[in-house]
């Protein structure tokens, strides 16, 4: 793999978690839970942390990565953008379920990634760290969803 498919692949990362915090600061706006706008707000910033970290990596492989909004590779296939829906019916079940189907498919990105250890040797625990953390917030955004639901 080449230097240039490391920078793309971190550059996918950073969309992605630049898709997530979008689609968290969206949705704190709309939540009239003041625990779940607390919740939205811990993981946005989460994922702005984490761009961060990603962003000094590109730049040590002598990439850049200025985006700080979501990504083609989002546009296309994003599926945040299911909670544009899901918050246009400001019901905290259906933007807590869209959310969960965003940080699914965020995992699935690290995955992919994480599939290639070779080529992201110098930044591989950070990729294991930032995909845990994604895991961790997945399962406490469906552990909320799931209490809504009684």
């Amino acid at each position: 793999m080449s230097n240039r498919d490391v920078i793309e692949d971190l550059k996918g990362l950073v969309n992605i978690l630049n898709d997530g915090k979008e689609g968290y600061m969206s949705a704190s706006d709309v939540t009239k839970s003041i625990e779940l706008r607390d919740l939205f707000l811990r993981f946005a910033s989460q994922r702005i942390g984490y761009a961060t970290e990603l962003k000094s990596h590109i730049a040590m492989h002598g990439g850049d990565s200025e985006n700080e909004q979501g990504g083609l590779l989002g546009a296309l296939h994003r599926t945040w953008i299911d909670i544009k829906q899901a918050l246009s019916s400001n019901e905290d079940e259906a933007i807590l379920a869209a959310i969960e189907t965003g940080e699914k498919a965020a995992i699935e990105k690290y995955d992919e990634i994480l599939a290639e250890p070779d080529a992201h040797a110098d930044h591989l625990e950070l990729l294991q760290k930032q995909r845990t953390g994604i895991l961790e917030a997945l399962k406490e955004v469906e552990t909320y969803r799931m209490r809504l639901e009684r």
